[in-house]
């Protein structure tokens, strides 16, 4: 890929708002975009998110009344539902260390210092009230990189913030467990009704929002 190729896949790429909900992602295509989502960074390396997938049509139905109405949760081929904790259980940590032992190795004793610095920083968060804001905040990240990785693999997207949290909780059975919805994303193909998919971007030009020092 050179630099010419990302930018065109930039520019290509935009918040499309009419699905063709008669085109679905391949499998082998959303394979890798999932794998995405899985490899996305976080502060800590704590992934503190699940990602709901949702392709049954249904289901995607009842979700379009607590999304403004907005049709493209319904006529997207996958709508990635992006949850992250209310507050993150002391037990999410462990599970992230044992994860990194069984990857790159080591003992619990050799990672206890990690732990207690993460444990602090739970705990600090939990205390003053900004661990799920924090929680939500790294779900943005998971956002931005999937919307790159769909571009580049000619797959459109709209992420969105139009929508009721505790309602997607509800019909998706997370009311009442450690995990809310934070964040839309659906992706497919953009449908040719969609007009703003041929209108040009409008960005601030670079010298407006690019400082170099």
């Amino acid at each position: 890929m050179t630099a010419s190729d990302l930018l065109s896949a930039l520019n290509w790429r935009y918040a499309c708002k009419v699905f063709d909900p008669e085109r679905a992602i391949p499998d082998e295509t959303w394979a890798a975009l999932e794998e995405s989502l899985v490899l996305t960074p976080s502060s800590f390396g704590l992934q503190p998110w699940k990602f709901l997938v949702i392709q049954d049509a249904e289901l995607k139905e009842k979700l379009v009344p607590h999304a403004w109405n907005q049709r493209q949760v319904a006529d997207c081929s996958h709508l990635v539902v992006m949850t992250t904790h209310r507050v993150m259980p002391e037990e999410h940590i462990d599970a992230n260390i044992r994860r990194m032992m069984e990857v790159r190795g080591g003992t619990p004793e050799g990672l206890m210092g990690f732990r207690q610095m993460v444990a602090g920083f739970r705990q600090s968060g939990e205390e003053k009230g900004w661990l799920g804001d924090w929680a939500k905040q790294q779900a943005y990240i998971a956002l931005g990189q999937f919307m790159l990785a769909a571009a580049l693999l000619k797959i459109d997207t709209c992420p969105m913030e139009g929508f009721v949290p505790a309602k997607f909780d509800e019909v998706l059975g997370l009311t009442g467990t450690d995990y809310t919805s934070s964040v839309l994303c659906p992706a497919g193909y953009r449908s040719e009704d969609d007009r703003y998919g041929v209108l040009p971007k409008v960005r601030f030009d670079s010298k407006d929002v690019i400082e170099r020092r």
